[in-house]
């Protein structure tokens, strides 16, 4: 690894390509998040989107292009445990992204293991209750959870390690309506209190007019433009697809 940038600049993306078989997922992407920033990701089914923080996490590997993190660049490949230190990811699906069979002290107790972390059981209290679980749930499985408390421990799993950054892939769309609004306030709430990078993949602008300060549009792999939240609520943007979004996107307001 290496490279170190001047700016401060948390996530680096030069003309990142991710090709599948034949399918072009990312055609030259690039994008810059600056350290504090919440930045949003949004787009229809397919247009990139997912894609491109799977290849930042190492989940998807990239073609060709730049990766920097933190100030350090990274290949296509397998990713350290600097790296995981730094990033973490919440998924979209709150039953899929936790194992059935480990209790909830399981799952927050592995990654503490793996990086070497001491004072374990006062990191997983302080985790819980972050979250708004207490310690009742600490030795539950996943199956007695709701999805609303499985996106909980997901998100205490994120957070357990201290990571800088938060890649968040449509963290609330497999949530009830009333409970994505708990979730929404528990992430910008920690993002507050630990000064965190969110990047945040959305179909919904609603969604990412509440929680982002800028936002890039993605359509068939490409990144159309990037602009302010603001501007989206004065229209002031130039491509004709981010105005289709707009329109398709009911209850659009700036929370």
């Amino acid at each position: 690894m290496t490279g170190i940038m001047t700016e401060k600049t948390a996530l680096s993306v030069r003309d990142m390509i991710v090709t599948f078989d034949e399918y072009v997922a990312l055609d030259h992407v690039s994008v810059d998040v600056a350290t504090g920033e919440s930045f949003g990701i949004v787009g229809e089914s397919g247009s990139g989107k997912s894609t491109l923080l799977r290849a930042v996490a190492g989940l998807n590997r990239f073609d060709s292009g730049a990766l920097a993190v933190d100030g350090r660049s990274y290949s296509s490949g397998r990713r350290d445990k600097e790296f995981y230190r730094t990033v973490q990811m919440v998924f979209q699906d709150p039953y899929g992204s936790l194992h059935p069979r480990q209790t909830v002290d399981r799952l927050l107790l592995e990654p503490l293991v793996i990086h070497g972390f001491d004072d374990i059981d006062v990191r997983i209290a302080r985790a819980l209750d972050e979250v708004g679980l207490g310690a009742g749930f600490r030795f539950r499985y996943s199956h007695q959870l709701s999805g609303g408390q499985r996106q909980r421990i997901a998100i205490a799993r994120a957070l357990i390690l201290e990571p800088k950054i938060l890649l968040l892939d449509e963290p609330t769309s497999a949530l009830d309506a009333s409970i994505q609004a708990e979730i929404l306030n528990l992430l910008e709430q920690a993002r507050k209190d630990r000064n965190l990078t969110f990047v945040m993949v959305s179909h919904d602008l609603g969604v990412i007019s509440h929680m982002c300060e800028r936002v890039a549009v993605m359509k068939s792999g490409k990144i159309v433009e990037t602009v302010p939240v603001e501007a989206l609520e004065k229209r002031e943007f130039s491509a004709d697809y981010t105005r289709q979004l707009l329109v398709a996107s009911e209850g659009f307001r700036r929370g």
